[in-house]
C-alpha cells in the first residue's frame, strides 16, 4: 500500500483528479476533532458550504477536515491524516482505528499525507498542525473510530432503506452490506451516493473491546512493501522536473556570518552551476549532488565568527552550576513541608544531544512570482508554509507544501530552519531547488536537546523511606522559544519537570524548581524524543536507586513500597522483574541488573536491563525487559517496535553521546564522533505488554525516556559506581578503585562515583 504524493496540479490516487472523484460520485465524510474527543460530521457539501470551498481550494474533496475518510463510488476508502509518518507507524494504527469501526480490512484502506491548512488539520493535544510529544494516537483514538462508525452506519442505513429492512439486520464485513435473512448484499460502492444524502445519525454505537476483530493484533504497517520496493517517497528522494541540487555550508561558529567566498575554482568544477550566497551560510547547486559537494569543498570561505567565538561546553556548564546556585527559582509543584531528618543530596548533569536522524535534512523548493512549492518531510507543515510566505512575500494560500515521508524525526523535524535556508537560496534562482544538508551539516548545527543540571535531594528516615524529595533544575527552555504562548503564567515550562513534579511514586511531600537559563544567542535548543522526561527519569530513577542501596534494600522491593498507590506502575514493575527472573539465582561477576520505571506521556513503563562491564570500563548490554502498560493496544506489532527503536535510540545517546562546544562551534561531525549502537552491541528486547482497557498512551518517546536510568542502574550493580552524568565514562568503571577516586576528583563536580558523592 503506497501513500502518493499529490503534485500542484492536484492529481490523486490512480491518476484521478479529486474533483473529478467526487463528482463521480460518493460519501465524504469529514469530521472536526473537538475539546472533549468526539467528532462532529457532516457528510454533503450543500451542508457545510464554507468547508466545501475551502477544502476543494485545497485540492480535497468536500469539507474542512483535521483528518478525513472518502468513500469512493467504486468502494475504496481513503484516509487523510494530519499526522506526519516518522517510523512511528501512525499511518497504520489510525487506518486500523476506521477499518475496525467502518467494517474493512486493512488492505482496503488507502492512507494519504495531509496538505498544510493550521485550521483544518491542527491537533488540539499540541495546538496546531503538528506530529510530536507521543500525541498522535492519544488524540485520534476516539475519533477516527467514531468517524468511521458514523460512515457505517449512514452506508447500513442506506442499505436497509434500499432493501426495506430493519438496519439492524444487516451486516458489514469487508466493505460489503448484507442481509442475511434475504441474502442480499451491496458493496460500499454502490451506497455511497445515497448514504450522501442522509441525515447524520443521532449517535453511533462503537464497538465493545471484546469485539475487536483489528484493534490488538500485531498487523504488517501499511507502508511496508513501499518501503520495502522503493515506491515510498521521502523528501530526499523526491525530483522535479528542471531540479538542481544544491549543498550548503553554514558558519562554523554558532551566530556566526559568511565575511567572504572565493568561488573561482568551485565554478570551474563540471556539472556546478551557480554558488549562492545568504548572510550565514553559503550554498553551491549542480547538476546533481556530487558536483554540488566538490563545489562546495572548493570555495575558499571567510567568516566573522561573532559573539560566541571562545564559547566552550565548560563556560555553559558551569554557568548553569552558577545559575542554580544564585538566581530565582520557579516552584513548579509543591506538596507538605520538609521535614527534620536525614538529608541525602546529590548533582546530577546531562548533555546536549543532537539528533542524527536516518535521512539528513533536505527541501526542495520552487519559487516563481505566482507561488511557490515546497516539497519536504516535516512534523509541522503549516509553520513551514508560514515562514516561506514571509521570506517569498507571497501570500501563504500561495505556498504549496507536499509533505512526505520522514526519514526519522525525533524532534528536529519540529523545526523550520533548514526549511527557511532553502526558501531564501532557492528565491534567487529561477529553477525547483534541492537543497540536501550533509551529515556533517547536519549534525554540526542541530538544534540541540538542552543540557540541564540537577541538585536532588531527599529527607529520609531510619528505614531509609522518603519522608520529602527535592529537585532544582537549571537549563534552557525549548516551549519558551518553540511556542511561549504556552508557557505557564509564571514562566514554568511544563515539559522541562515533567514526571518528577508528577512522580510515580507516593511522596506527599516535594518540591520540584526551576531556575531558568537560557544558552547564548546562536545556540538555539530543541525538542528531542522524549525532552523533559528523558532528563527527569534518568535523574528521579538513579536517585530512587542511590536511596535504595544507602537503606540497604533490594531496588524493586524499594519501589514497590511507594507504588501501592499506583496500581498500573506497580503491575509493570512485577512483570518486568518476573520476566527477567529478578532476585533469582545469582550473576557472575561485573554484571548487574538496573530498574527503572516511570509514568511518561500517558504510558506506564519499567525497563530492567542486564550489564556486564569488562575491567577495561567496556559496557556490553546482555538483555533488556520492558513492560508497558499504554492502555488500549492499538497494533502490537507497532508497540514492540516502537519500544524496541526507542529504547536502543536511548541507550545510545546514554552510551555514547554528547555535543561539545570549542570555540563556539560543535565538534561532533558524523557517527565516528556522535555514536550509535550497532547490531552486535544491541541487546536481546523483550516487550511484555500489561493487557489494559485506559485509553491509549503514548509509546514513540517512552522506550527513549527509560532507557539510560536503567542502563545506569545496571552499571551501578555491576561495578558500585554511579554514574551523575552522561554519556556513561568509561574511565570511571575501571576495576582500580583509588585511580577512579582521582579520575572522579580530577573530573569535577557531575562526574559521579558513589563513594565519593553521597551526603
Amino acid at each position: 500500500m503506497k501513500t502518493l504524493d499529490r503534485p500542484a496540479s492536484g492529481i490523486g490516487i490512480g491518476g484521478i483528479s479529486r474533483r473529478a472523484a467526487l463528482q463521480a460520485g460518493g460519501l465524504a465524510l469529514a469530521f472536526t476533532w473537538l475539546g472533549t474527543g468526539k467528532a462532529f460530521a457532516a457528510i454533503n457539501p450543500r451542508q457545510q458550504p464554507g468547508d466545501a470551498a475551502a477544502a476543494l481550494a485545497d485540492g480535497n474533496p468536500a469539507f474542512a477536515p483535521n483528518a478525513f475518510i472518502r468513500i469512493d463510488a467504486d468502494g475504496g476508502v481513503r484516509l487523510v491524516m494530519p499526522m506526519a509518518e516518522m517510523g512511528q507507524a501512525i499511518y497504520t494504527g489510525s487506518a486500523m482505528l476506521l477499518a475496525e469501526e467502518l467494517g474493512v480490512d486493512l488492505d482496503q484502506v488507502r492512507v494519504e499525507h495531509s496538505p498544510a491548512n493550521e485550521a483544518l488539520y491542527g491537533m488540539p493535544l499540541l495546538g496546531g498542525q503538528i506530529t510530536g510529544g507521543s500525541t498522535s494516537t492519544r488524540g485520534t483514538f476516539g475519533v477516527l473510530r467514531e468517524a468511521g462508525a458514523v460512515a457505517r452506519t449512514l452506508l447500513v442505513s442506506a442499505a436497509a432503506a434500499q432493501w426495506k429492512v430493519d438496519p439492524a439486520s444487516c451486516t458489514v464485513e469487508r466493505g460489503v452490506v448484507s442481509h442475511a435473512a434475504s441474502g442480499r448484499q451491496l458493496g460500499f460502492g454502490a451506497l455511497a451516493g445515497a448514504a450522501a444524502k442522509l441525515p447524520m445519525p443521532a449517535k453511533v454505537a462503537l464497538k465493545e473491546p471484546k469485539d475487536f476483530r483489528l484493534i490488538g493484533q500485531p498487523l504488517r504497517r501499511v507502508d511496508s512493501a513501499g518501503k520495502v520496493n522503493g515506491t515510498a517517497q521521502f523528501g530526499i528522494d523526491v525530483r522535479v522536473p528542471g531540479m538542481k541540487v544544491a549543498t550548503v555550508k553554514a558558519s562554523p561558529t554558532l551566530g556566526g556570518v559568511l565575511a567572504s567566498v572565493d568561488d573561482k575554482a568551485a565554478r570551474a568544477i563540471p556539472g556546478v552551476i551557480d554558488v549562492l550566497r545568504i548572510k550565514d551560510a553559503v550554498a553551491v547547486v549542480g547538476e546533481h549532488f556530487w558536483a554540488a559537494k566538490c563545489g562546495l569543498e572548493a570555495l575558499k570561505l571567510k567568516w566573522t565568527p561573532g559573539r560566541n567565538a571562545t564559547l566552550t561546553t565548560q563556560q555553559l556548564r558551569a554557568a548553569l552550576a552558577d545559575a542554580l546556585a544564585k538566581d530565582k527559582a520557579i516552584v513548579g509543584k509543591e506538596t507538605g513541608k520538609r521535614p527534620e531528618g536525614t538529608l541525602v543530596q546529590a548533582t546530577y548533569d546531562l548533555p546536549m544531544l543532537a539528533h542524527a536522524t536516518m535521512e539528513p535534512l533536505n527541501t526542495t523548493v520552487h519559487v516563481r512570482p505566482d507561488g511557490c512549492d515546497m516539497w519536504v518531510g516535516t512534523q509541522v507543515p503549516a509553520r513551514c508554509v508560514g515562514v516561506a510566505a514571509k521570506i517569498t512575500g507571497l501570500a501563504e494560500d500561495k505556498v504549496v507544501l507536499h509533505n512526505q515521508y520522514l526519514g526519522g524525526g525525533f524532534g528536529r523535524r519540529l523545526e523550520t530552519d533548514s526549511v527557511e535556508q532553502a526558501v531564501a537560496f532557492a528565491k534567487q534562482v529561477p529553477y525547483p531547488l534541492k537543497v540536501v544538508w550533509t551529515r556533517e551539516e547536519d549534525i554540526r548545527h542541530d538544534i540541540v536537546r538542552p543540557m540541564y543540571h540537577d541538585e536532588i535531594s531527599a529527607v529520609v528516615d531510619g528505614e531509609g523511606r522518603i519522608q520529602w524529595f527535592g529537585d532544582r533544575i537549571s537549563g534552557g527552555t525549548v516551549l519558551g522559544r518553540w511556542a511561549p504562548a504556552f508557557m505557564g503564567k509564571d514562566g514554568m515550562d511544563g515539559d522541562l519537570i515533567e514526571c518528577v513534579a508528577e512522580p510515580c511514586y507516593d511522596l506527599p511531600n516535594l518540591k520540584v524548581e526551576w531556575v531558568r537559563h537560557d544558552m547564548p544567542a546562536g545556540l538555539n535548543v530543541g525538542w528531542w524524543r522524549g525532552v523533559g522526561p528523558t532528563h527527569n527519569l534518568f535523574v528521579m530513577e538513579s536517585f530512587i536507586d542511590e536511596l535504595a542501596q544507602r537503606a540497604k534494600k533490594d531496588p524493586v522491593a524499594y519501589r514497590r513500597a511507594m507504588l501501592q498507590k499506583n496500581p498500573r506502575t506497580l503491575a509493570v514493575l512485577d512483570l518486568a522483574a518476573s520476566r527477567i527472573g529478578w532476585g533469582q539465582g545469582s550473576l557472575p561477576a561485573r554484571v548487574g541488573r538496573g530498574v527503572a520505571v516511570g509514568d511518561a506521556f500517558g504510558s506506564r513503563v519499567c525497563a530492567i536491563i542486564e550489564a556486564e562491564v569488562s575491567p577495561q570500563g567496556e559496557v556490553r548490554m546482555r538483555r533488556a525487559v520492558v513492560a508497558v502498560d499504554c492502555g488500549i493496544a492499538v497494533n502490537a506489532s507497532s508497540i514492540e517496535a516502537q519500544i524496541q527503536g526507542g529504547l536502543l535510540f536511548g541507550l545510545s545517546a546514554a552510551l555514547y553521546n554528547e555535543i561539545t562546544l570549542r570555540d563556539g562551534a560543535i565538534e561532533q561531525s558524523n557517527f565516528h564522533d556522535y555514536r550509535t549502537l550497532r547490531i552486535n552491541e544491541a541487546p536481546a528486547i523483550e516487550v511484555h505488554l500489561v493487557k489494559s482497557a485506559e485509553a491509549p498512551g503514548g509509546l514513540g518517546e517512552v522506550g527513549t525516556a527509560i532507557a539510560a536510568p536503567a542502563l545506569a542502574n545496571a552499571i551501578f550493580a555491576a561495578t558500585g559506581v554511579r554514574l551523575r552524568a552522561l554519556p556513561v565514562n568509561r574511565a570511571l568503571l575501571a576495576q582500580d578503585k583509588e585511580a577512579l577516586k582521582k579520575k572522579v576528583a580530577d573530573a569535577g563536580p557531575g562526574k559521579g562515583f558513589d563513594e565519593g558523592r553521597s551526603a
